[in-house]
């Protein structure tokens, strides 16, 4: 086994993470250009950066079969034709509504690379350097983040200060979202260069060509791995939605994984990530400083990465969490107090510059505690907890429920900031107060297991 070698593997298939994060975050930057180049009122805006969030839904549920019918590969090419397409047509909008039908179909892209990189990466990585491996999703996430926050706050400078300014014959927001085309051509390329996974492959018969990339990525008895992985798929050839219904609708670890898989997105961090320039912005800062600060947020949330990567196994995946979720609890009760002083007059709203410090100091803490923790060990678990008879059904149910609950916070947040911005990140903290508990009593640690010995 070369580790090296693996790890470039895992990295070419983490693209559609890098990709998800791209995609996901890059209309921060052009919120408020759309909404005034389209003179929609902000419930309509909502709907718009949230329209990709149920594409993403609808991604997450048919990955894990699309990826035992076609295999592993095809499905990230798949993704790849997908993002490359909503790239064009979201940067070449004629109304607000082909805009929104543009982000799901974005968003259908997103989902899918939400669900096969992290399946896939678990399935080529030796138990001892799985966490770290894995961990290169949820980092190709962040940078893909902050990409789209250099890139989005490069192209407002040069088109003058204003995402509404022009660059040659489209505006600079039409420029942020058409960029993309780029990052998703090279995941196309990328995903020609990499194996299949040796359990798709066992599962449909090619135990040769299993036999071969498991000598590549493992190493050790291969005979012993293939019996192993026999045995976990059983006789099943094809997972369906219907395997995992248990005595309470579903099985306890579908519901386990469905719960972490909400929490993850209920404490609110996507907001800093889809609406944090404007959210700047409502409480007095300029444009382009809004900007600066979204590209701020993005470098704290690869530190948190890089710091989980090198915790997630030493420490373990349950320890990390609860770290996660303490720290982003009181980093949210002190955000909502800070922006409990901004002053309003009128339509504008400004924050004291002593308040402002602590609202981006409790803000960027935030952003450092989740990606120390649920950033990345939730993807971590989502693609090591399940057993393997129902990993592809299990990954896309509780993956797909994520997107809901994403959907849920983002379309609901520019009301809720409309209504209370303390009170918004208020609930926010009860959110992470929840998560907490959740940890605590139901989430086993799967540090140094293999897949197959994952139970029931």
């Amino acid at each position: 086994m070369n580790i090296v070698h693996v790890a470039l593997i895992a990295g070419a298939a983490a693209m559609g993470g890098f990709l998800f994060g791209y995609d996901s975050s890059v209309i921060n930057g052009a919120v408020a250009a759309i909404e005034d180049h389209f003179q929609v009122s902000s419930a309509v805006t909502g709907f718009t950066v949230a329209a990709a969030l149920l594409g993403s839904a609808v991604g997450a549920a048919i990955a894990g079969g699309m990826a035992d019918r076609f295999g592993r590969i095809r499905v990230m090419q798949i993704a790849a034709v997908l993002f490359a397409a909503s790239a064009i047509g979201s940067a070449l909008p004629f109304t607000i509504w082909d805009l929104m039908a543009w982000r799901v179909v974005g968003g259908i892209a997103i989902g899918i690379a939400s669900v096969i990189a992290p399946t896939y990466i678990a399935e080529v990585s030796p138990p001892a350097y799985r966490g770290r491996l894995a961990s290169l999703q949820q980092l190709a996430i962040v940078l893909g983040i902050a990409l789209s926050q250099l890139v989005n706050y490069g192209l407002a400078v040069g088109a003058g200060g204003s995402a509404l300014d022009y660059i040659g014959p489209l505006q600079a927001w039409q420029w942020m979202l058409g960029v993309e085309v780029l990052p998703a051509l090279l995941y196309f390329v990328l995903s020609l260069g990499i194996p299949e996974s040796p359990r798709y492959l066992v599962r449909i018969g090619k135990v040769e060509r299993a036999r071969t990339v498991l000598r590549e990525v493992e190493g050790g008895d291969i005979e012993y791995r293939i019996t192993e992985i026999r045995r976990a798929l059983g006789s099943e050839t094809k997972p369906r939605l219907s395997d995992l219904r248990g005595r309470f609708g579903l099985l306890p670890i579908v519901w386990i994984g469905m719960a972490l898989s909400a929490f993850q997105q209920l404490v609110g961090i996507n907001v800093i990530f889809y609406y944090s320039a404007s959210l700047w912005q409502s409480v007095g800062v300029q444009e382009t400083n809004a900007l600066l600060l979204s590209l701020f947020t993005s470098i704290v949330n690869i530190i948190g990465t890089f710091i989980a990567i090198a915790l997630v196994d030493k420490i373990g995946r349950k320890p990390l969490l609860l770290i996660g979720s303490a720290g982003m609890a009181v980093a949210l009760g002190m955000t909502s107090y800070a922006f409990s002083h901004a002053q309003v007059a009128g339509d504008d709203a400004n924050l004291p510059f002593e308040w402002g410090v602590v609202a981006l100091l409790s803000a960027s803490s935030f952003v450092l505690f989740f990606a120390l923790s649920w950033g990345v060990v939730v993807w971590v678990l989502l693609g090591e907890m399940f057993p393997l008879r129902i990993r592809a059904a299990a990954m896309a149910v509780a993956t797909a429920t994520q997107w809901v609950a994403n959907w849920l916070v983002t379309v609901t947040f520019p009301s809720l900031r409309d209504w209370s911005l303390p009170g918004t990140y208020a609930i926010y903290t009860a959110m992470a107060v929840l998560s907490f508990v959740f940890v605590w009593k139901l989430i086993r640690e799967t540090k140094g297991r293999t897949l197959e010995e994952m139970g029931t």
